[in-house]
C-alpha cells in the first residue's frame, strides 16, 4: 500500500481494535515493511494517538487512553449501532447525558453515507421503545435538527403549538437546546417578535433550517440554563423537598434519580440530608421510593401526606393479594 493517508487511516483502524498488533503482522497486512510501520506510527503519535509499543523480539503496538480523545473510525456496523444508540438515549432522556446524545448524532449523522443512514431509519421505524410515561416525548430527528441549527448558528422555521393550543409558524434564531428534569427547550430569539422565547421541543414540529446564517445576540441571562429557569419558575408550582435518607451521601449521590436540583449534606457516615425540589409531588415520592433506604420526610407537609397515600394503597393490593 503506497498511498500514505489511506495506510494510515487502515492502520489506525486496526489498533482501534482492543488488541495488542505484532509489528509483524501490521505489515503483513498493509503490505509494508515493519521499518514503514514504525514510521506510520510515529506519525500517528504526532496526530495526538497515543500509541503504546512493547518491547521484546516480535514487538507490540496497541492504542491507549490519552488525554484527549482522538478520532474513531468505525465499520458501518458500529456506526449504525451507535446512531441508533444515541437516538434512543436522546429520545428518552436518559439522565445526564441527554445533550451529549444529542450533539453526538448530529455529527455522526452529518458525515453517515446515505446506505447507512437508511439502514438507522429502518431500525428506529421498525423498533418501538416501552416509554415511561413520566413525561412529554421528542422526536430524536427533530432534536437533531435543532442541534444542527444551533451549532451552525442557521435560523429555523417550525410550527408551533401554545399552551391554549393556539398554532402557529414561528422564525428563530436558536441560541441553545437545554434539557429541564423530562423536558426539552430551545432557547432562541423570534424574529417576528423582535425577543427571546422558550420554546417546548414536544410542541413543535417540522423544523427545518432554512440556511440563512446569523449572529449569535447576547442571551438576557448569564446562560441558557439559567433563562430557561428564570422563565420556568413562575409557571409551576415547585414543591421544595427535605428528607433524612439513611444510605451514605455518596451512594446517594451515585443512586440519585432526579434530574433537577438536589443538595445532599452528610449527616454520618450512613446518613445524609437530602434537599430538591420539583412540580410533582409523585416525582418527589417517587425518587425517595427507588433510592431503596429508610427516610424520613421533614418538608413539605403534602409529600408526606402523599406517601401516606401511596402506603395505604400499597397495603390494601398486598392484603387482596394475600
Amino acid at each position: 500500500m503506497t498511498d500514505t493517508p489511506a495506510r494510515l487511516l487502515n492502520l489506525l483502524s486496526l489498533l482501534q481494535a482492543p488488541r495488542e498488533w505484532p509489528g509483524s503482522e501490521l505489515a503483513e497486512r498493509l503490505g509494508v515493511s515493519p521499518r514503514t510501520i514504525r514510521r506510520d506510527i510515529d506519525r500517528l503519535r504526532d496526530l495526538g494517538y497515543p500509541v503504546q509499543a512493547t518491547m521484546g523480539a516480535v514487538g507490540g503496538y496497541r492504542l491507549v487512553a490519552g488525554t484527549a480523545m482522538p478520532p474513531l473510525l468505525l465499520d458501518d456496523e458500529e456506526a449504525v449501532a451507535i446512531a441508533v444508540g444515541l437516538r434512543a438515549a436522546a429520545g428518552h432522556a436518559v439522565v445526564g447525558i441527554e445533550e451529549a446524545s444529542v450533539r453526538a448524532l448530529g455529527k455522526l449523522l452529518q458525515v453517515l453515507p446515505g446506505r447507512l443512514r437508511h439502514r438507522v431509519g429502518a431500525l428506529n421505524t421498525a423498533t418501538l421503545p416501552l416509554l415511561s410515561g413520566d413525561g412529554p416525548t421528542v422526536d430524536p430527528d427533530d432534536l437533531t435538527v435543532l442541534a444542527g441549527a444551533v451549532t451552525n448558528h442557521e435560523r429555523l422555521r417550525f410550527a408551533y403549538r401554545a399552551r391554549d393550543g393556539a398554532e402557529t409558524r414561528r422564525h428563530v434564531e436558536p441560541e441553545r437546546l437545554v434539557s429541564a428534569g423530562r423536558r426539552w427547550y430551545l432557547v432562541g430569539y423570534d424574529l417576528d417578535r423582535d425577543d427571546w422565547r422558550l420554546f417546548r421541543v414536544d410542541r413543535l414540529s417540522k423544523p427545518f433550517a432554512t440556511g440563512a446564517r446569523f449572529t449569535p445576540r447576547p442571551l438576557p441571562a448569564e446562560d441558557a440554563a439559567m433563562y430557561v429557569a428564570s422563565k420556568l419558575r413562575p409557571r409551576s408550582p415547585t414543591h421544595t423537598m427535605v428528607a433524612t435518607v439513611h444510605r451514605p451521601a455518596a451512594e446517594v449521590e451515585t443512586w440519585m434519580p432526579w434530574t433537577g436540583q438536589y443538595q445532599v449534606e452528610p449527616i454520618d457516615d450512613e446518613s445524609c440530608l437530602l434537599r430538591s425540589h420539583a412540580d410533582s409531588l409523585r416525582w418527589l415520592a417517587t425518587g425517595l421510593l427507588l433510592l431503596d433506604c429508610e427516610f424520613e420526610v421533614h418538608e413539605p407537609p403534602e409529600l408526606i401526606t402523599h406517601l401516606r397515600t401511596l402506603a395505604a394503597r400499597a397495603n390494601r393490593a398486598a392484603d387482596r393479594a394475600g
